[in-house]
């Protein structure tokens, strides 16, 4: 049963009078009206009454410790009307967050979540949503995308949620990062079979998988921000405790304020106090010169067992500088999403790679949106006629359409010589992942990816994380973000570097002791990249063996367990690697379903993580909404991304109407539920296909309603 105090203080954690206060302020004013009149957003339910959308304000408070990081996320709904709400938000988090706690605060009553098996979690929800009883749901829809849903908030009333995840600190050469995602991209979910375009003549829906079963889950309604205000404002405030003296601390994308109360603490906070969520947050740190350590190896004991950490960066002075000729496969995403400022840094990123092309490279470029086309036919040499012919392709690009990700990535997979030894074969992925097929894209690159290695950069403020690290693990190369116009020349360059540099390869971690490490396989490395594996044992001791190759010579570093320093939240780091390998094993066909899920689910229980199979559920006790009181159920809407484009997104205007949009064209398009276009807040298309049978749909639904629409004003009459 969910936990709950009765008029008792607020946990010691919740005593943040301050931060309730100031989620308070942000909810209470109206939101700014725009011109068109379109400030307060409305969603139609049925044949009732249009339900003002709960407002929502978020904080996020976050305490770095050395190698991991603690985030609370505190999430503000009021209800403004005079009606009971169920309200449904849609989230994201970072892809590798371990969502271990959820509480629902209700006036001074706080209720604390369970962890349960997801159906069993979602059936208890229901039960208490139709019992009128106070009650929260956390799901998650990816790794890095989860839902919300907070039934029976009363007529003016204010609820808190407050999520608690683990995360580990990210770490590249010398340099130390934390992101935040703030706001959920709209994801393009290719065509579910019924729909489909035969490529090969007629075939049986049947047989034939939907890519993205959960499309509607994981769409929301996206406000257009030339016609409505932003909204859900988010605070943030970071306790950083490095373990060793700071260096330089900066965020490339927001403005922040840092205090320093020693050389190896800072405190971060946002200099403009709360700010639109519309675009992740990033915080690097680096550590003052010669303070940096070349080893982290971390324990933390729980359960009568340990749980380690080790980060080990190889030495760059043992690299030689001799490179091989490589074949380079760059492709560009210039579907909707990538419209406005994302498209421009795309295009400059890709200019950048092709100006680090050698002599004796070879290369093409791949273009997409819901086509596809390459500038040559097959690779061809780095000469300076066809270097220029490339850039003019690339510098006539335009944002459009939807983002069929799976036909290109698989032509830029596929290998004409795969026994070929004497060159390096790479793709360059530019992209902002905004797609719901994730699933298929990870499949994609396990079964093609052979000799070549896969580099994703991520494009825009709000990529799709877990789907360009992810992939870019299983393609043995690595993932780079660039959020900002400013960043593309240095990122692209270090990313470059990084691939005109030999691999250290052959890497293996042998323990002395029997231990369960995670990653099971080690990946290829680059220069200034570190090794981490997690790994839980009985007992810390013994020694840490890290073995590999590097540039062809042997390299081997030996760390003696017992001297490792106290760390918190690492056996939860540890857990959800272990459930991602499941994950992965499951998608690539390494373990069966059964297996994968069994697995999974015992993991998730024994240490209380939110997955694909488990979720949280806080649900109070006592019923509050009155016998007979409707309640009304909402979307809350998201802001679009920052530097997105709306119109080359959704189109230059919107239907007038709910019927004339055909079906399948946006996600979790549901007719009764459309938001009034004065409030331009609508769901992402699924699909920039316009075959046959989709436009008989949408011209027979549309005569349909209006046939419909013809008969009720004759009755009103």
């Amino acid at each position: 049963m969910s936990r709950c105090s009765s008029r008792n203080p607020l946990p010691r954690d919740l005593l943040i009078g301050p931060l309730i206060a100031a989620l308070f302020a942000m909810l209470g004013a109206p939101p700014a009206r725009s011109e068109e009149g379109g400030g307060t957003l409305l969603l139609r339910h049925g044949a009732a009454s249009p339900v003002e959308a709960p407002r929502l304000a978020a904080d996020a408070a976050i305490a770095v410790s050395g190698p991991t990081a603690r985030a609370t996320i505190t999430q503000a709904f009021r209800n403004t009307t005079a009606e009971w709400v169920e309200g449904t938000y849609l989230f994201p988090l970072p892809e590798d967050a371990a969502v271990d706690a959820m509480r629902l605060v209700v006036g001074d009553r706080v209720i604390v979540a369970d962890i349960r098996e997801r159906q069993a979690a979602r059936r208890d929800y229901e039960a208490a949503r139709a019992e009128g009883k106070a009650a929260a749901l956390t799901e998650q829809q990816r790794p890095n995308l989860f839902t919300n849903a907070v039934a029976n908030i009363g007529p003016g009333e204010t609820v808190l949620v407050q999520i608690q995840y683990q995360q580990g600190v990210r770490r590249s050469g010398d340099t130390y990062s934390l992101r935040l995602p703030t706001v959920a991209g709209p994801r393009y979910s290719p065509a579910p079979p019924a729909v489909m375009p035969a490529a090969d003549g007629p075939h049986d829906p049947g047989t034939m998988p939907d890519p993205v079963p959960d499309r509607h889950a994981i769409a929301a309604p996206v406000l257009d921000p030339a016609r409505h205000a932003p909204v859900n404002p988010l605070t943030l405030s970071i306790d950083l405790k490095a373990g060793f003296a700071l260096g330089a601390v900066s965020s490339a994308t927001h403005a922040i304020t840092v205090e320093a109360p020693s050389e190896s603490e800072r405190r971060i906070a946002l200099r403009d106090g709360a700010t639109a969520a519309d675009r992740d947050f990033e915080l690097t740190w680096t550590p003052a010169p010669g303070a940096g350590p070349a080893v982290g190896l971390f324990r933390e004991r729980a359960d009568g067992t340990d749980a380690v950490l080790a980060v080990v960066t190889p030495p760059v002075t043992a690299i030689p500088a001799a490179p091989m000729p490589r074949d380079v496969i760059f492709v560009i995403d210039n579907s909707g999403s990538m419209g406005g400022t994302s498209i421009r840094q795309a295009k400059a990123s890709l200019l950048v790679g092709l100006d680090r092309l050698r002599p004796g490279d070879r290369f093409n470029v791949i273009r997409f949106d819901d086509t596809m086309e390459t500038v040559f036919p097959d690779l061809v040499a780095a000469d300076e006629n066809r270097l220029a012919e490339a850039k003019r392709f690339v510098a006539g690009l335009e944002a459009r359409g939807g983002t069929e990700m799976l036909a290109p990535l698989q032509a830029a997979l596929r290998d004409a010589d795969p026994e070929e030894t004497g060159r390096v074969r790479q793709v360059v992925f530019l992209t902002d992942g905004a797609i719901g097929d994730e699933a298929r894209i990870f499949s994609a690159i396990a079964e093609g990816r052979g000799r070549t290695r896969l580099f994703m950069v991520g494009i825009g403020s709000a990529p799709n994380g877990h789907l360009m690290r992810h992939a870019a693990e299983l393609g043995r190369g690595t993932f780079t973000q660039i959020s900002t116009a400013d960043q593309v020349a240095d990122r692209m360059r270090d990313l470059l570097v990084k691939l005109e540099s030999p691999v250290v390869t052959d890497l293996a971690a042998t323990f002395s002791e029997e231990a369960e490490a995670s990653p099971a396989e080690l990946p290829d490395l680059y220069r200034g990249e570190p090794v981490t594996v997690a790994a839980r044992m009985r007992e810390a001791k013994g020694t840490l063996t890290l073995t590999g190759r590097i540039g062809g010579r042997p390299w081997r570093r030996v760390l003696t367990l017992d001297g490792a320093q106290d760390g918190a939240g690492i056996g939860k780091v540890w857990a959800r690697a272990r459930i991602g390998e499941a994950e992965t094993a499951r998608i690539t066909g390494r373990m069966t379903p059964e297996a994968a899920d069994a697995a999974i689910l015992r993991l998730a229980l024994a240490h209380g993580l939110t997955t694909r199979l488990t979720s949280l559920v806080a649900i109070d006790a006592t019923p509050r909404r009155p016998a007979g009181a409707r309640l009304a159920r909402t979307d809350l809407p998201l802001n679009l991304p920052a530097g997105w484009d709306f119109a080359a997104l959704f189109g230059q205007d919107l239907p007038p109407a709910p019927a004339a949009i055909p079906p399948g064209r946006r996600a979790g398009l549901d007719p009764a539920e459309l938001v009034p276009a004065a409030s331009r807040a609508i769901a992402l298309p699924q699909t920039g296909t316009e075959s046959g049978i989709r436009l008989m749909l949408g011209a027979a639904l549309l005569g349909l309603a209006l046939l419909a629409w013809s008969r009720g004003r004759r009755v009103a009459r």
